[in-house]
Formats: structure tokens, C-alpha cells, sequence
């Protein structure tokens, strides 16, 4: 009675694992991938949308760090290429980016990155970044002057049309040049460079022939109209973002900002005065951030607001005035990050890392660190360090993890020899443990005391069995976040059907991995129950092979619990990248064979396949073997 009741215990308990954790995690992470790949349709095609809000504008009072609200209703929304062919404009082509900037205004508001496609078909659209207002996901960049309080002087806004001096596309060899003459006696010219990653850089002057001096501060602001689609996980942060001098790393999330302290404008944010600090808008894979001087004193920023239908999230900076002398002439410098978190380009500050990109180059703060490497920094850059050195060398990520996890094995192989030997160690004294039922089949107590003494006895850890599992958490982990965070794992393919070593398994064994033509994920309620592709099940085996190398445990509840492992983990891991369940399938392997030559050099028998048989034995047969 008392097996009976610890096996349908084991069996009831395994059941509520598995729903929760599709319930928790493999159902909310399918929604939030469809709603994310909607809104890349969206920002893709052509047919009008929803209504945004209105688009943000230049104030006139410095101690509001930034511009203030549009007066005026919200505009209709058109579709991105109606927005876009709305305005002059001058294109922008580089090997990475392509887009343009809009004369009325001199925003950088149309940008897509080319290397990036919206799905693993190279011939999809690019991934589009920046889009102008008035479409349905406003993003942008934009630049200028704010004037003192109490000014006149007529400045540059979004209305405003500049001029191009000569001609040409923005392109890595060839800058541009903007020219607006207010008529009152000021000139300003705006001169954008692009390298041939995402680094704009914008040099601001304005020329003062006017009858009296001008005060001008200097700004620069990204804004992003409504709330987008996020991951939402713990492990990763989207939203605003930036390393603010001395008070370090600020990271903030949509609804964060939306629920912070009023401002002196009426928005919500944090407000900030430092140096030597950047600021942005990151997502899982890209971002947008703007880079000042490291000297240059910031009013820095983090605002939302609400001037239409939907909240408008922005990070922008307000640098120290500038008195322009009759005949005198101001400058000021910006950069904008904008493009893909390409570890090797943004950076990656790590011992021997050889990655220096922008935070080295730019001299920045911690400029890495927008690439979430997580608490756990000092494990997840090693990993993607490894995993990005085997690639260059084989070119495949999957040939990557795999060379990593032998690598791994040999580096805890002192650990898990240990372990393995106390394992064997158990094995061995398996026929004491049963002659202790029959010495005392009626006392269990008795039994649990003569076990643990035969333990110490023999020097046996009685949870060997559990390091070695135990040892994979952390390597699990920080690979989990490597594939989870880093673009690089993005649409990386391995061999066969696996495209994506970032994403699921795509297959099924409930539509006989494609045979039959129907996606039973979309079945309602069970549809997340039903994504168990060909790598989880192969992962499932793997780790079932392994439990069955290990000696039965005397306790029945340890027994069906550690029965039942192989088929939780199955279902668990069905959710998980598939660069994930290939590591761990692979390490299941490894151990086995590294188990079974430990249990050799211990004189212990490897009783793999006779387990194996005596578990699809009859019962009482296998009762009497």
C-alpha cells in the first residue's frame, strides 16, 4: 500500500509540474512570439494600422532637459511607405543599415537592418528599426537646440525643412551636410556621418551674423511612441536603458517608467545629472542609444508621456549652454547608436576577450552592458566567448556546443569522478541493501539506520547521484542566456531541420514530425502540451539511459521520482532552444560513457542493458532477477 501510494504520489506530482510549467512558461512564451512577429508584419507591410500619438517637439525652457509635448490632436495613421514618400528625404546605404533621413526636421526615422531578417527565410523583410510619426510603431532620433528661457531666436523644429548642401546618399564614405538660415541672422548646419556598422555621428554649428548674442543648449532624444511586445522575462531587460556616470548601470522598464515620480513637464521619468554617461532604448536583439562626449555634462532623462492615444517612451539629454557671440559661431557633437547588439560591436569587456567594438573605440562607459549578460556575467561571457571561438573556427554554432560541452565534461571531470565512483561504490553494496528488507522487512526505520550506517562504512554519498545533474545548473544556465540573449544565436542554424538554434524544436511527434499536414500546437487549451519535437525526445532517452546506469534507489518514492525525471525534463526542455536540449542531449551521452568507463575502473559491473531489459521485464519476473 505504502509503494502504491508513493507511486501515484510521484505520478500526481509529476502531472502538475508539467502543467504548470506550460501554464507559466511554454504558453506565454508562444503568445508573446506571435505578437512579436505581428508587430514586425506590421512595421513591414503597407496597409494602414491603428492611430499613434502625436510626435514629440523641441521646448523652449532648458530646465526641462528636453522637448516638451506637441500641442494639437493626433494625427491619422498611414502606412510606413505613405509616411515615408510624405517627405523629402536622403537615403541612407551602408553594408548594414538602410533607410533615410527626413528633411522636414532632420530626423533619422526610416531604418532597417539588412543583415537581419523577420524570419530564418533569407528572402523575408529586414528588420525595421526606426519608423516615422504618424505610422503605426513611431521610433526615432533627433537633434538640436534648445533655446534660454525668455528667447525669441527662432530654431529648428520638426516642421522644419532643411537644405542639403551638394547631394548624394548618406553612405560610409560620403557624409552629409543640412543647412536652415532662420532669417534673423542664424544659420545652422548639421554634417551626419555613418560608419559601415550602426554609429551615426552628428557635429551640430550654428552661425550667429544676427544684431544680438544667442543662448543655445545642445539635445538629442530617441523616442518611441506606444509600448511595445516584450519577452518578459526576469532573465532579460527591454525598455530604457543607460550607463549614467557615477550612479552606473539604470535600467528601466516600460511600465517602470510609466509609473514613475511627475516631472516638471508632466510626464513621468527619472531624471538624472552626470557625466560621462549614454542613454537609449534596447529590445532583445537591438537598440538605439545615444552616445555624447564622455566630458560632456547631461540633464539626462528617461521620460513617458501621454499626448495622444498611447505612450510615448523617451530618453534624451540636455547638454551645458552656449552663448553665440555676434559673429561667433557653436558647436556641438552627438553620436547615435542605432542597429543590431552585436557583441563584437558593441563590445565585450571581459579578460582576453579581443572584442573591443564601441565601448573600446568610443572610449564609453560600460557600453557593453547593453547586451544583458546578467548577474551571472562572470559564467555567461566565457560561454558565448567559447561558443563564438569554435564558431569562427567550424562555422556552426551547433558544432560550437557541442565542442564547448566536451569541454565542460573535461573541466569538471575531477567533480564527476568523484561522484561516479561513490556511485559505483553504491552498486557494489546493492545485495547488502536487500538482505537488510529481508533481516527487516517490517521495520523501516531499523532499515534506514543499517543503510546509512553501510554508507559510511563504505565512504558512499548516498546523493552522488544528483552532482552530476547538479554540475550542469550554471553551464545550463549561463547557455540558456547566451542562446536567449545574444543575436549572434539568432537564427543560427545546426544541421536538418533545426534552423534556428535560438527557437524550439519545430517538429512534433504529434503530426508525425510533419507527415501529417496540421500544426497540432494550434490546438485549443492543448496546444502547448503538444510541441514535442525530435531533439527533446532524443534528450529524454539520452537522460533515461543515464538513470538507468545508476543503481535503483532502495526508497520506492526516490525510485519512481527519478523514473519519472527523464519524462518531465522531456516536456520541460520541448520549450527550450534547441541549441539547449542538443547540449544537453549531448551531455547525457558523454556522461554515460564517462560513468560507465568509472564504474569499469571500479570493478563494478555496467548494467546498463540489463536494466533496460528488466524494465520492460514482467514484474514479477523482474522481481525475481
Amino acid at each position: 500500500m505504502t509503494d502504491n501510494r508513493n507511486t501515484i504520489l510521484a505520478v500526481i506530482l509529476s502531472g502538475l509540474v508539467l502543467i504548470a510549467w506550460q501554464y507559466f512558461y511554454n504558453m506565454p512564451q508562444m503568445e508573446r512570439q506571435r505578437a512579436q512577429s505581428q508587430t514586425q508584419a506590421e512595421l513591414n507591410k503597407s496597409s494602414p494600422p491603428a492611430t499613434p500619438g502625436a510626435a514629440p517637439q523641441p521646448g523652449s525652457t532648458p530646465s526641462a532637459s528636453t522637448p516638451a509635448k506637441q500641442p494639437g490632436a493626433a494625427q491619422p495613421v498611414v502606412s510606413r511607405d505613405t509616411a515615408i514618400s510624405a517627405n523629402p528625404r536622403i537615403k541612407i546605404e551602408t553594408p548594414r543599415v538602410s533607410g533615410s533621413i527626413s528633411l522636414k526636421g532632420a530626423r533619422i526615422d526610416d531604418l532597417s537592418l539588412e543583415k537581419f531578417r523577420a524570419t530564418v527565410d533569407p528572402k523575408s523583410p529586414a528588420i525595421v528599426l526606426f519608423s516615422p510619426s504618424n505610422t503605426a510603431h513611431p521610433y526615432y532620433a533627433e537633434f538640436g537646440w534648445v533655446a534660454a528661457s525668455g528667447s525669441a531666436a527662432r530654431l529648428p523644429d520638426r516642421e522644419t525643412v532643411w537644405q542639403q548642401e551638394g547631394s548624394g546618399s548618406l553612405t560610409p564614405d560620403h557624409p552629409i551636410t543640412l543647412k536652415y538660415d532662420n532669417g534673423e541672422g542664424l544659420t545652422f548646419r548639421r554634417t551626419i556621418a555613418v560608419d559601415d556598422r550602426y554609429l551615426f555621428t552628428i557635429k551640430d554649428d550654428v552661425t550667429n551674423v544676427g544684431s544680438a548674442p544667442v543662448t543655445l543648449y545642445p539635445f538629442a532624444l530617441i523616442s518611441r511612441h506606444g509600448t511595445p511586445e516584450v519577452s518578459g522575462y526576469y532573465i532579460l531587460h527591454e525598455g530604457l536603458i543607460g550607463y549614467l556616470g557615477e550612479k552606473g548601470l539604470q535600467e528601466h522598464g516600460y511600465k517602470a517608467v510609466a509609473e514613475a515620480p511627475v516631472l516638471g513637464n508632466g510626464g513621468r521619468g527619472f531624471e538624472f545629472n552626470v557625466t560621462n554617461g549614454w542613454l537609449g532604448i534596447t529590445d532583445k536583439y537591438w537598440a538605439a542609444a545615444l552616445l555624447p562626449d564622455t566630458s560632456a555634462r547631461l540633464k539626462a532623462r528617461f521620460l513617458a508621456e501621454e499626448p495622444g492615444p498611447k505612450v510615448r517612451y523617451q530618453t534624451d539629454y540636455l547638454q551645458d549652454p552656449q552663448t553665440i557671440a555676434i559673429g561667433g559661431t557653436g558647436s556641438a557633437n552627438a553620436r547615435l547608436f542605432a542597429g543590431a547588439k552585436e557583441a563584437g560591436v558593441v563590445g565585450i569587456n571581459f579578460p582576453l576577450a579581443g572584442h573591443g567594438g564601441y565601448n573600446k573605440q568610443l572610449g564609453l562607459n560600460h557600453f557593453d552592458l547593453l547586451i544583458d549578460w546578467g548577474w551571472f556575467y562572470f559564467i555567461t561571457k566565457p560561454m558565448f566567448l567559447a561558443l563564438d571561438y569554435f564558431f569562427h573556427l567550424f562555422g556552426n554554432f551547433g558544432i560550437a556546443i557541442l565542442l564547448v560541452t566536451v569541454l565542460v565534461k573535461l573541466a569538471f571531470y575531477p567533480l564527476a569522478n568523484k561522484s561516479y565512483a561513490s556511485m559505483a561504490k553504491m552498486k557494489s553494496v546493492q545485495p547488502q541493501l536487500a538482505a537488510l528488507k529481508e533481516r527487516y522487512p517490517d521495520d523501516r526505520q531499523k532499515q534506514q539506520q543499517e543503510m546509512m550506517e553501510i554508507y559510511r562504512k563504505e565512504k558512499i554519498n548516498p546523493i552522488a547521484g544528483c552532482l552530476p545533474v547538479a554540475l550542469q545548473i550554471p553551464v545550463f544556465f549561463s547557455l540558456y542566456k547566451v542562446l536567449f540573449v545574444t543575436i549572434e544565436m539568432r537564427h543560427a542554424p545546426f544541421y536538418g531541420w533545426i534552423k534556428d538554434l535560438s527557437a524550439p524544436d519545430p517538429t512534433t511527434i504529434f503530426n508525425l514530425f510533419g507527415l501529417l499536414p496540421f500544426d497540432p500546437t494550434h490546438v485549443p487549451l492543448l496546444g502547448a502540451y503538444l510541441a514535442l519535437g525530435v531533439w527533446p525526445i532524443i534528450m529524454g532517452i539520452t537522460m533515461w539511459f543515464q538513470m538507468k546506469l545508476n543503481p535503483t534507489p532502495p526508497d520506492p518514492t526516490q525510485k519512481m521520482i527519478f523514473d519519472w525525471m527523464p519524462l518531465i525534463f522531456t516536456f520541460m526542455l520541448a520549450g527550450f532552444p534547441a541549441g539547449l536540449v542538443i547540449y544537453w542531449a549531448w551531455n547525457n551521452l558523454l556522461s554515460v560513457i564517462q560513468q560507465s568507463y568509472i564504474m569499469r575502473k571500479n570493478g563494478v559491473k555496467v548494467e546498463l542493458f540489463d536494466n533496460l531489459k528488466a524494465t520492460f521485464a514482467p514484474k514479477k519476473a523482474a522481481e525475481k532477477t
